[in-house]
């Protein structure tokens, strides 16, 4: 029911895309503009509730609970295990927005309460990306794979959405209740991971025609989608273990490469400098910048980029979750969470600390024009910055290959998690049914493309994003319940030994 139910809802979409696209592009920002004048606070706020949430489970009581049995040992090893969470949860983020949003704050000061391309404003780039890139996503993902892998692994569920309900819905979670709940988390990963890959293909054709001259246009960006499809789902052919596994393990390899050619040959002591100064601005700052608003001026800013993020994180969400989930059984919750939430966004706040701050350097004190770069075309932001660096032109093939690494390895995970929402959580989905969602993604990607680019993308993701995130905090409430339900049990256990010990001296 689920699966025939999402594919219908996902082609009708399509086929509204193919041959009514203006009306598509003029509903997507009518709908944009309600959410975010209506619950622009609700994602603003929910975002620091799960940081706090996620940081209470760890350093608790329940910080000791395993995502399994008892004896249960990890899966995979933490080197493979961070390698894949990493190439699911940011990989062509990184990549696309690594140099381009420093360098864009540093161009246009958030809240325009910097001059422009000023070194207040170089400060203030350093710290609002950390901001977006750092514990609110990490905390997003973190609670939906921890409440799947915790429901899955150790009370024996199934690895769905609905099931994490059960503490609150009971039986009610095999019906149509369950059913919504698991269609809504499908809606959310497919806008979330089409936006992503549209990222990726409007970064790929920008590079390729910044070093080949090919036009950089829509058609391009679709022969990209249509060519990284086929990639994929050779890829998921081959199954989680050997696929995702080893494609993860060249991510890394080429991400670390690359972070540390620039590293090395850049302003290295400019980079570490940057990244220890703008860790604590963004640790003394972070109350502030959780709860802003722009209330009384009335500032488009906090609209334009933090609740777009926070949609983003939120309907990456089901497919980054049910992927961490699936690679982290064995793994106590305290483990689970420094691993998931602490040691990604250190390393999230280093790449931007690499390639952002090569690139304001050079714009700040050598006279290299990045910004204007940026501010011409956000896709080529990275290629023009290795631009500057020894032997370009291999460093940024490596940039355009490493995009098409994480684009596979976004994507393949994305139908594996679709292909295991969609038939009923079973582990090993069948490969029609990742075929479908394969193809289905990219179609929407492509539609979304044509119906405005970017920005359509953008809109539709926001939108989408909010049932989600609605659904979210009924998570919050039913893994606590079931957390002290668990302790409730143990605590009476471990009662009824004592009085039964003192009964037999």
């Amino acid at each position: 029911m689920v699966f025939y139910t999402s594919v219908i809802i996902a082609l009708l979409f399509v086929f509204w895309g193919v041959f009514f696209t203006d009306h598509l592009s003029n509903l997507t920002a009518d709908a944009l503009a309600f959410v975010l004048e209506v619950f622009g606070w609700f994602y603003v706020l929910i975002a620091v509730l799960f940081v706090i949430f996620i940081f209470y489970l760890a350093f608790s009581r329940f910080g000791k609970i395993r995502l399994g049995k008892d004896d249960d040992e990890p899966e995979f090893s933490k080197a493979s295990w961070f390698a894949m969470l990493f190439s699911a949860g940011m990989g062509i983020g990184l990549v696309f927005w690594g140099v381009a949003e420093p360098t864009f704050h540093y161009l246009y000061a958030p809240f325009d309460i910097a001059p422009s391309e000023s070194e207040e404003s170089a400060k203030l780039a350093f710290r609002y990306t950390f901001f977006h890139w750092g514990l609110q996503p990490w905390a997003i993902y973190s609670l939906v794979a921890l409440a799947l892998a915790y429901f899955n692994f150790r009370k024996g569920e199934k690895g769905l959405i609905s099931m994490i309900f059960k503490p609150l819905l009971g039986d009610r979670v095999y019906g149509p209740i369950g059913n919504i709940i698991d269609v809504i988390a499908i809606f959310a990963t497919i806008f979330g991971v089409a936006t992503t890959l549209g990222f990726g293909a409007s970064q790929i054709s920008g590079g390729l025609n910044y070093l080949f001259d090919i036009p950089n246009t829509t058609t391009t960006q679709i022969s990209v989608i249509a060519i990284v499809t086929v990639l994929f789902m050779l890829s998921a052919y081959t199954g989680l273990k050997k696929g995702i596994k080893y494609l993860s393990n060249t991510n890394l390899v080429l991400a670390a490469l690359l972070l540390l050619f620039t590293f090395l040959l850049g302003p290295t002591l400019f980079i570490l400098n940057t990244f220890t100064q703008s860790i604590g601005d963004y640790l003394g700052n972070l109350v502030q910048m959780s709860f802003s608003l722009s209330a009384i001026d009335q500032h488009p800013w906090v609209q334009d980029w933090t609740i777009f993020y926070w949609a983003w994180w939120i309907a990456w969400a089901p497919f980054v979750g049910s992927f961490i989930a699936r690679v982290s059984r064995g793994r106590t919750i305290r483990e689970f969470v420094i691993g998931v939430l602490l040691v990604p966004t250190v390393t999230c706040f280093f790449w931007f600390s690499v390639f952002g701050g090569s690139a304001i350097h050079l714009d700040l004190f050598q006279g290299v024009d990045i910004s204007t770069a940026v501010d011409t075309d956000m896709d080529t932001a990275l290629f023009v910055t290795l631009d500057q660096f020894p032997i370009s032109m291999v460093t940024s093939l490596i940039a355009i290959l490493l995009v098409m690494t994480f684009f596979i390895t976004s994507a393949d995970s994305a139908t594996f998690v679709l292909g295991m929402m969609s038939s009923d959580g079973s582990m090993e989905p069948g490969l029609r049914i990742k075929f479908t969602w394969g193809i289905l993604q990219s179609a929407v990607a492509a539609i979304l493309l044509l119906a405005g680019g970017l920005v359509a993308l953008e809109q539709m993701l926001i939108t989408s994003a909010l049932p989600f995130a609605i659904i979210m905090v009924g998570i919050c409430i039913s893994l606590y319940k079931a957390l002290s339900q668990e302790f409730t049990k143990e605590d009476k256990g471990g009662r009824r030994w004592k009085r039964e010990r003192r009964i037999q001296s």
